[in-house]
C-alpha cells in the first residue's frame, strides 16, 4: 500500500532542488518504489507500489518512480507498465552504456556517468563508476540504474522528503539527478587536489625515487575523469541550447548551471593536468641532476687515478733495468710522485671550474 503525505510548505518555498534537504526519509516499504505521485487535486502519495504505479500512469498528475534495473520484476516495468521504446530500454539495462541523450515521440532519456573512489580497492587512485538514466516525459519521471549509489540515496531521500519538488515540472526532478551526478565530482577534485599537493611536497621538499609510478597513476585518473566529462559536457549542451517539448525553456536555465559546474571541473582538470606535467618534468629533471653528480664524482675519481695507473702500469712491465729499482727508498719516491701528480691533477680541475 502506498502511503500518503501533506505537503511541507516550507519546503515548497525552497528556491531550486540544490537547497538543503530535509531529514532523511524513512526507508522504503517492503513491496513498494522509491517514488513520489502527485495526483491533480488529490493527496501527495510516496512508496508506491508496482501495481499502484501502473494505475498512476493512467491517472492526471505527476509521478517520479526510482527504479533499481538490476533486478528483473523492476527492469521489465520500463517495458511493461512505462511503454519505453526497446532501445532505450536496452540502454538502461547495459551499465556501460555511452553517456548521451535521445529524444523519442513520448519520452527524453538522458545517461550520465557518476563517479566515486573505489572503497573497496587498496588502490587510492581507483575509480567507481556507474550509469544514471532518466526518462523524462511530459507527467512521469524515470530514473533507472544497475547499482546503489551515495548519489542515488541522495536523489531518492530529497525528491521523498520534498515531494513538491513535482510541482516544478518533471523537467526539475531531471535537472536535480543531473545536477547530483555533476556534483558528485567536486568530492574527486578535492581529493585529487590533495593528491598534487602531496606530489609537489615529496618532489621538491623530500625527494622520493619511488615517485614516478605513483605521478603516472595520479595522470591517469585525470585522463580518466576527462574521459569521463567529455561525453557528458556535450549531453549537458544539447538540453541547454536544443528545444524540446520535455525541457521547457524555464526548465533548460537550471540545465545551464549544471552546464557551467561541468565547465568548472574540466578547466579544474585541465589545471591539475598541466602541474602534473610540470611535477613530472621537475622530477625527471632532479633526476638527471642526481646521475650528473654521480658520473661527475665517478669521473674526477677515475681522472685522479689516472697517475697510479699510469706509474704502477711502467713499474710493473718486466724490464731488466727500471729506474729507481734499486734504490733504497724507491718505493717511496714512486709513491709521492704519483700523489704530487694526483694533487696537481685535481688543482687543475678546480681552476678549471670542473669541480
Amino acid at each position: 500500500m502506498s502511503q500518503t503525505v501533506t505537503p511541507q510548505l516550507s519546503i515548497a518555498r525552497m528556491q531550486g532542488p540544490s537547497a538543503p534537504s530535509a531529514a532523511p526519509a524513512p526507508p522504503v516499504a517492503a513491496g513498494a518504489l522509491a517514488s513520489v505521485f502527485r495526483p491533480a487535486g488529490g493527496a501527495v502519495e510516496v512508496d508506491l507500489t508496482p501495481e499502484r504505479v501502473a494505475q498512476a500512469m493512467g491517472e492526471e498528475g505527476l509521478l517520479w518512480v526510482d527504479l533499481d534495473v538490476s533486478k528483473p520484476e523492476q527492469a521489465a516495468m520500463l517495458k511493461d507498465v512505462f511503454h519505453f521504446h526497446p532501445l532505450a530500454v536496452e540502454d538502461a539495462l547495459n551499465p556501460v552504456s555511452r553517456v548521451k541523450v535521445d529524444e523519442y515521440p513520448t519520452f527524453l532519456i538522458v545517461i550520465a556517468r557518476v563517479v566515486a573512489f573505489c572503497e573497496e580497492t587498496p588502490d587510492p587512485y581507483d575509480l567507481d563508476t556507474a550509469n544514471l538514466t532518466v526518462f523524462l516525459t511530459p507527467r512521469a519521471v524515470v530514473t533507472a540504474h544497475t547499482q546503489s549509489s551515495p548519489i542515488v540515496r541522495q536523489l531518492v531521500d530529497r525528491v521523498r522528503t520534498n515531494p513538491d519538488l513535482l510541482d516544478r515540472s518533471p523537467a526539475r526532478i531531471a535537472h536535480l539527478a543531473l545536477d547530483l551526478a555533476v556534483d558528485a565530482y567536486f568530492p574527486v577534485l578535492d581529493s585529487l587536489d590533495q593528491f598534487v599537493d602531496d606530489l609537489e611536497q615529496r618532489v621538491f621538499g623530500q625527494f622520493d625515487e619511488q615517485l614516478l609510478q605513483e605521478i603516472f597513476q595520479v595522470k591517469r585518473l585525470v585522463i580518466s575523469l576527462r574521459r569521463f566529462l567529455a561525453p557528458q559536457r556535450d549531453v549537458l549542451s544539447q538540453l541547454t541550447m536544443r528545444p524540446s517539448p520535455f525541457l521547457p525553456p524555464e526548465a533548460q536555465l537550471y540545465f545551464r548551471d549544471v552546464y557551467d559546474h561541468m565547465l568548472r571541473i574540466t578547466d579544474a582538470l585541465d589545471s591539475y593536468r598541466d602541474l602534473l606535467s610540470s611535477t613530472l618534468d621537475s622530477y625527471l629533471t632532479q633526476i638527471s641532476n642526481r646521475l650528473g653528480a654521480v658520473s661527475k664524482g665517478l669521473a674526477v675519481v677515475g681522472a685522479l687515478s689516472v697517475p697510479f695507473v699510469v706509474i704502477a702500469g711502467v713499474y710493473g712491465m718486466n724490464f731488466e733495468y727500471i729506474p729507481l729499482q734499486h734504490h733504497p727508498y724507491g718505493f717511496e719516491i714512486m709513491l709521492g710522485l704519483q700523489l704530487l701528480l694526483g694533487v696537481g691533477l685535481l688543482m687543475i680541475l678546480r681552476r678549471r671550474g670542473w669541480l
